[in-house]
């Protein structure tokens, strides 16, 4: 591989060839490189295939993957591959709805709350946005044989097709190189395993013509053959088939089995193209270390889960968003190194929860005993009757309660610490968007007052060398044009309500969207950037 050598960046540390290696070039992987390249960092790619996969895998996101898409710079060519679910609803065999519940066209983060997506349009979308970054090189056709952790670098060394050897050396390597990863097993991770496995056929179909699916996404709980309908973004459609006990897998992989399942939702030769079909097998898994020394792990690497969430790519979208701005203020200089181990503590929280909560769906929908399926369905139509539809298990998204955030004495969280902050529209000066647009990435300070008045000048100076944005947000209603420097109208009226609700006038914002924490005035503003820059091991600014 040729290197071009050059300093460590703007940080301190060894000389290296690259800033950051990221060995696996999916979506997770993609994300990843283009939030360091954005910041200015060099980051190498490698990854074995050749060229990117062609069929799709993973079909939806939600809101929060939105909003970490768009930090990535790709909100704009969302619809391009992508649409809104609109609903979802499971059934049993007789027909019977046991659950409906619609998609909202603003989730929490300000995208729809569920998205359909063709993964192939993702990825070349990603790719391309990644190619505007001169500093991100990738490599393909390259598989990674060999780490080794010096303290302050790692050698990469990789082998082409004709079993050449490469190096080269990177300040950090982050393993998105999937379920079988190499540099998971490098680091020796450890594996929990909730012993969930299902065999599924996957088949997804081109459409000859547009068709409105109503439900657009469906899950038929059916004893006989649970089975799934839903989309897989524009002219796409995504079908699943659960392998019953003791099928040939052979014999459910058959064309002519294909197209006599597919027959059932009105799918033929005649009217649909078969893009790809395979069966695989569920999981439930996460690793027990994200980190180990210069070494870290997102996406499947660290965790394997049902699709039955839909929590698999959002949850390695989160994982990348979590560790991208943990790695740029280590490389900075600006925080010590171990902030890093935050990641794992917060990452590892989030996904047991999503796993758990797939597996907890799956075992409601792979049920193939009829009487077991017959309780179910009175269970939950019963609650349907009486509550208009069917709990579902919790959100797999849950505020932390470990990690790099506001805590009392005790270690608890100072609540809204720790939780996702919420995305609205607001305006400045210059015209109206949502607030990653308009007041931008990375730390954010909104107040109802002006942040510049509420700290001294060693707290602002802390936070400029974030590069902290602040703002004064003002009330709904506000005249257009009215909003001054740092200023903007809280549009949909979220933000002073959300400053209200948490008994605060400010609340600070990490990159990643969650909640730092929220203060009460100067005093209590002043002591939480004290907190920041203790939790992240970088002193304030000395006294003049």
């Amino acid at each position: 591989m040729e290197t071009r050598r050059a300093g460590a960046g703007s940080g301190t540390g060894a000389v290296t060839d690259t800033d950051v290696a990221v060995v696996g070039y999916g979506p997770v992987g993609q994300v990843l490189a283009i939030l360091l390249a954005r910041r200015g960092w060099r980051v190498t790619v490698v990854e074995r295939w050749a060229q990117p996969y062609p069929m799709p895998r993973a079909v939806g996101f939600d809101d929060e993957a939105a909003r970490i898409l768009a930090a990535a710079g790709v909100g704009p060519f969302l619809d391009k591959f992508g649409e809104n679910s609109r609903d979802y609803a499971w059934r049993n065999a007789e027909g019977d709805t046991l659950l409906h519940m619609e998609s909202a066209a603003n989730g929490h983060c300000g995208w729809p709350q569920a998205t359909a997506m063709y993964q192939p349009g993702l990825e070349a979308t990603l790719i391309e946005r990644g190619a505007e970054f001169p500093d991100l090189r990738v490599v393909r056709g390259q598989e990674v044989v060999e780490l080794d952790d010096r303290g302050d670098l790692v050698e990469v060394i990789s082998e082409d097709a004709d079993e050449r050897e490469h190096t080269f050396t990177a300040r950090y390597v982050v393993g998105c190189d999937g379920a079988n990863s190499f540099v998971r097993e490098s680091m020796e991770s450890s594996l929990t395993d909730l012993g969930f496995f299902y065999d599924w056929l996957i088949c997804d179909v081109v459409l000859d013509e547009p068709r409105d699916f109503r439900p657009n996404n469906l899950q038929i709980c059916d004893p006989r053959r649970p089975r799934t309908a839903v989309s897989a973004g524009p002219g796409h459609r995504r079908f699943e088939f659960m392998r019953l006990p003791g099928e040939n897998i052979e014999e459910l992989k058959r064309d002519d089995t294909l197209w006599r399942m597919l027959a059932m939702f009105s799918v033929r030769p005649d009217n649909a193209t078969l893009e790809r079909h395979a069966v695989y097998t569920f999981q439930a898994r996460w690793a027990g270390e994200w980190r180990k020394g210069r070494l870290l792990i997102a996406g499947d690497a660290a965790h394997l889960m049902p699709p039955f969430a839909g929590q698999g790519m959002c949850s390695g979208f989160r994982d990348v968003a979590n560790l991208s701005w943990k790695l740029d203020l280590a490389l900075r200089g600006l925080a010590d190194e171990s902030v890093l181990d935050t990641y794992t503590a917060e990452r590892r929280a989030h996904v047991r929860n999503a796993i758990t909560t797939s597996v907890r769906l799956g075992k409601v929908i792979c049920v193939t005993d009829p009487a077991a399926a017959a309780d179910r369905d009175a269970i939950m139509l019963a609650a349907r009757d009486r509550e208009g539809s069917a709990p579902l298990p919790m959100s797999t998204v849950i505020p932390l309660d470990e990690g790099l955030f506001r805590q009392s004495d005790d270690g608890t969280p100072v609540r809204p610490a720790g939780t996702l902050f919420p995305q609205a529209r607001v305006a400045d000066a210059e015209g109206e968007g949502l607030l990653d647009e308009i007041v931008g990435l990375g730390f954010v300070l909104l107040a109802a007052d002006d942040p510049a008045e509420l700290l001294d000048e060693r707290r602002r100076a802390f936070l400029d060398g974030l590069g902290t944005r602040c703002a004064h947000v003002l009330p709904a209603g506000t005249e257009p044009g009215a909003p001054g420097p740092g200023a903007v109208v809280d549009v949909e009226d979220r933000y002073l309500p959300y400053l209200a609700e948490n008994g605060a006038t400010a609340v600070l914002v990490r990159p990643d969207f969650t909640v730092f924490g929220a203060a009460d005035g100067p005093g209590e503003l002043g002591a939480l950037v004290d907190e920041l820059a203790h939790r992240l091991g970088a002193p304030l600014p000395a006294a003049d």
